[in-house]
């Protein structure tokens, strides 16, 4: 499928997303917020992908939120208009929350390839990715302050969980620029290398290793890793039990052993495809 703001490529069951609009600095217009779930959840879809990289061209990894997508206000002749404004402000900015959430949702890691400036926007899609990979050069900005925002797309819920909560109040309520280094120390970035080839490189080298592994076993860490970090202990052990009470299957344990002993891969069992509909024969 061709995109208008992304490209994407499948080399050895792991995918490359690459944010492609660099003239204008990989700004998330309206276009974006369709194709980027539309890509991941065709990935998934496939069951033959085993792990998402998500890096972007030109200068800065985005921009942020295209500011083109607001509107003129609505005529105050036009009641119709002045009743629905709210009312489509809300479905609009829940339909921009599910693409990002697509990404939390999606059963295998997607791992973020930062360079230059992550702004705005960028923070809510870096917070919904499993891992974050940073070039010295990358920084990051709640820049929703400075011009009178709040962001909602769901930099807090998610980055609340990832920074300290006194970390995340300053930069949201100054905008200031928080750097890759200072990312790294908080744990944000899992790792800093010297530049743009070198991050993704490093984004892939994790990606393919991730590849490696028993699909089933790590869409369980993944789905139990963000259940317990949205739920209390109790609830997250009897999850994890229940899940692997259905999950666990012999046959992969034998061949992630398998693959221990003789240092190659694994004969694991892919993902299913996901069905676009219901059918018989479950």
């Amino acid at each position: 499928m061709t995109y208008e703001t992304l490209s994407v490529s499948v080399d050895d069951r792991v995918a490359l997303i690459t944010l492609d609009r660099p003239d204008q600095l990989n700004a998330m217009n309206a276009a974006f917020w369709n194709e980027l779930p539309a890509a991941v959840r065709a990935l998934d879809a496939d069951g033959g992908v085993r792990a998402i990289v998500i890096n972007a061209n030109g200068k800065h990894f985005t921009a942020g939120l295209d500011l083109g997508m607001f509107g003129a206000p609505p005529d105050p002749a036009d009641r119709t208009a002045r009743v629905q404004k709210a009312a489509r402000f809300r479905q609009h900015t829940a339909l921009m929350q599910q693409s990002f959430s697509a990404l939390e949702e999606c059963r295998v890691p997607v791992i973020a390839a930062v360079h230059g400036g992550c702004i705005g926007g960028g923070v809510d899609l870096i917070s919904a990715c499993d891992l974050r990979y940073a070039s010295a050069d990358a920084f990051l900005t709640i820049y929703e302050v400075n011009v009178g925002l709040t962001a909602d797309v769901g930099t807090f819920p998610r980055l609340c969980k990832l920074l300290p909560e006194g970390i995340v109040r300053e930069l949201a309520y100054t905008g200031r620029r928080m750097g890759a280094e200072e990312a790294e120390y908080r744990g944000l970035f899992n790792a800093v290398l010297d530049g743009r080839e070198a991050t993704l490189g490093k984004a892939m080298e994790v990606a393919r290793e991730i590849a490696g592994k028993s699909p089933l076993a790590v869409h369980g860490c993944k789905r139990m890793i963000t259940y317990a970090r949205d739920h209390n202990t109790a609830d997250a052990l009897d999850y994890v039990v229940t899940w692997n009470a259905g999950m666990l299957h012999v046959e992969e344990v034998q061949a992630a052993i398998e693959a221990g002993k003789q240092g190659g891969e694994g004969d694991f069992t892919p993902l299913p495809p996901l069905a676009g509909e219901v059918k018989g024969g479950v």
